[in-house]
């Protein structure tokens, strides 16, 4: 019998005799002439220097105000208090007065040379944010120090977490932390409360919106409290654990005005939860509730007094501590980045554009120029 003919046979790698498997399909090659690459340069450049007015307008009426609480006013004797004494009992409460420049977040083009349409206009919440800087919640372990099937209330993994949270699983007699963990244990615990002061002398609370504020998934899927009945408290369902190391007050009491809120399912934890992938980040704390007072059309412009109850030390990693109000549009927070990045492209592409035009006027079509 004669040889086998290689790449023959139904384990033959050879690939079929098609016009797709032997890239036989028709293809088209562009012509790469002046006439056609210089005008696609100007064309670019022109629509990303458009993008970028735009974007910038944008920016320029998305409103932002920073308030830097670490040891502003009356906060410096908590923040010498909290330096080393991070599970400190003793209570701190401290005060810092701030001004708003402008209403937020409506917006009158009344009086601006750019006029936009209303749909354009951010006439969106006001949202509040708790800020840290230099707080890496990116580190890989601290990532992994996290036991995701007890945050789901497993009785199984409640009283038993992950070896992955370690050294934040047990407490020193041996008891299970819920939830573990190092993202739980260092949980923002700041409560802040907004006062607006309005030329009367008055002194009118700010009120926010405090739940709803973590994302549909977290909230109904991710997080879950352990089963619970009539006769069957939230209380009862976490006995046999112990709050993590850092927290006043265990998970089943972390909202006092609102026991619906506790547990594994309280929007601050959640929104904690979810790291951050920068070390200057901010959390959503609140939105306005603008169906009282004053504050239907928005924050209206004035002085503020910020009220804290000061928990969260950020000296054991020199960070700081800030209050962000801001507002969101369709392009979300105040950024200014892709702005930026559009109009330093559309200058780019334009000097390319203007070298490659001077290029072929010079040296012409067919390169006479260059002979000698």
């Amino acid at each position: 019998m004669g040889k086998k003919q290689a790449g023959t046979g139904p384990l033959s790698r050879r690939p079929d005799n098609s016009a797709f498997k032997q890239q036989r399909l028709p293809a088209w090659s562009p012509s790469l002439t002046p006439q056609t690459v210089l005008p696609t340069f100007y064309i670019l450049s022109l629509v990303c220097l458009l993008l970028g007015i735009w974007l910038l307008i944008t920016v320029e009426y998305t409103y932002e105000l920073k308030v830097d609480y670490t040891d502003a006013g009356t906060c410096e004797q908590c923040f010498n208090l909290r330096k080393h004494a991070i599970d400190s009992s003793t209570p701190c409460k401290c005060t810092v007065s701030f001004h708003v420049p402008k209403t937020f977040p409506r917006v009158s083009f009344q009086h601006d040379v750019v006029r936009l349409s209303a749909r354009c206009l951010p006439q969106g919440d006001v949202f509040f944010y708790y800020g840290l800087r230099n707080f890496h919640q990116n580190l890989r372990r601290y990532m992994d120090s996290r036991d995701d099937a007890q945050m789901v209330g497993r009785k199984n993994n409640l009283k038993a977490p992950s070896s992955y949270c370690a050294p934040f699983d047990y407490d020193a007699n041996g008891k299970p932390i819920a939830p573990c963990g190092a993202v739980a244990n260092s949980m923002f615990n700041d409560s802040l409360t907004v006062m607006y002061n309005p030329t009367d002398g008055s002194k009118i609370q700010v009120p926010l919106y405090r739940k709803g504020i973590a994302w549909y998934t977290d909230k109904n899927v991710k997080f879950r409290n352990p089963p619970t009945n009539n006769t069957f408290s939230l209380q009862q369902a976490f006995e046999g654990t112990t709050r993590p190391l850092y927290w006043q007050r265990p998970v089943y009491e972390l909202d006092d005005t609102d026991s619906n809120n506790n547990g594994f399912i309280n929007d601050d934890l959640i929104v904690w939860m979810r790291e951050a992938a920068f070390p200057n980040f901010k959390k959503l704390y609140g939105v306005l509730n603008r169906a009282q007072g004053p504050f239907t059309e928005g924050l209206p412009a004035g002085n503020y007094t910020l009220s804290i109850n000061y928990n969260f030390p950020v000296e054991p990693f020199r960070g700081r501590k800030e209050l962000v109000i801001s507002m969101v549009t369709w392009f979300g927070g105040q950024n200014y980045f892709l702005p930026i990045a559009y109009l330093v492209t559309s200058g780019l592409i334009l000097v390319t554009a203007v070298v490659l035009t001077t290029v072929f006027v010079k040296v012409g079509k067919k390169g006479k120029n260059m002979e000698e």
